[in-house]
């Protein structure tokens, strides 16, 4: 079993120019697999609320929702490098809600690290989260609690004002004290700079090549079906694999053929024994 990475060894990786690979996971099973796959980290994002919740946003996702299934993941990647994505209004209110939301993460799911969004703004709660030592990792660009705000679900920086306004949110990020950042959704051009431009590592969804990469696993399994980013590679089609078995479920079920005698568990006693004892209860 490989031994879990730390921080140390994401900085070493930049320097080195090895990439870091890292899914979301939100259960037992998905987490299990991926640490078996020797993923680099996990992101317990907020997207469970599209994903596997149901929701139309990230939004409603509370803070016990984040915990439990943040709990479910450690089970199944004790491990891996696993990060808490802290929920829309756990952090945004004051700087101590920020610390103890934060502190929930490592005390109830033995997070090594918590993910919020925002640049500038939330540089104050950056700090004070670090300051009472927990990692954390920034995330701008496309940032889904705020979609609202930019006007949907659309890429950043693709002009010259709003990519200042992505660089100086980076770097006051790495200012606060920040271990690492994510960018969503921004030009490969930006995400170079960027990426050059900081010592901390910085990693990619749907940005184009930096420190590495994340993906949501229902994306790349082909497990959520209501729409694909286009920054997504589908490396399996895994609804139409579980669609089809229930199907095909159905349809034995239906007909008969199961389950089989294969399928059951067989008497001890004798049927004799048996029969005599129905005959109590006639």
């Amino acid at each position: 079993m490989a031994k879990k990475k730390s921080i140390l060894d994401f900085i070493r990786m930049k320097k080195d120019g090895e990439q870091v690979a890292w899914v979301t996971a939100y259960d037992y099973p998905m987490a299990s697999f991926a640490e078996q796959a020797g993923m680099d980290m996990i992101l317990v994002g907020d997207s469970l609320g599209m994903v596997v919740l149901g929701y139309d946003s990230t939004l409603p996702v509370t803070m016990e929702d984040c915990i439990s299934h943040c709990q479910a993941v450690r089970r199944g990647a004790p491990n891996t490098w696993v990060i808490g994505d802290m929920p829309f209004m756990s952090y945004q209110t004051t700087d101590e809600d920020a610390v103890i939301n934060a502190g929930r993460f490592i005390k109830e799911a033995d997070m090594d690290c918590v993910k919020l969004e925002g640049g500038r703004r939330v540089a104050s709660r950056i700090k004070a989260i670090t300051d009472a030592g927990i990692v954390v990792m920034g995330h701008i660009g496309l940032t889904p609690q705020s979609s609202g705000q930019l006007g949907g679900f659309k890429a950043q920086g693709r002009d010259v004002a709003s990519a200042r306004e992505l660089i100086k949110d980076a770097l006051a990020i790495q200012e606060a004290g920040a271990f690492a950042l994510l960018l969503e959704a921004v030009p490969p051009e930006l995400t170079r700079y960027i990426a050059g431009k900081l010592d901390i590592p910085v990693y990619s969804i749907g940005a184009g090549p930096c420190d590495g990469q994340l993906l949501i696993c229902g994306d790349m399994l082909g497990l959520f079906q209501a729409f694909t980013p286009k920054f997504v590679k589908k490396y399996a089609n895994v609804a139409e694999i579980e669609i089809n078995a229930f199907r095909e479920y159905i349809e034995d079920v239906k007909s008969g053929k199961f389950p089989t005698d294969d399928h059951v568990y067989h008497i001890k006693d004798s049927i004799e024994a048996f029969n005599q004892m129905f005959k109590e209860f006639d």
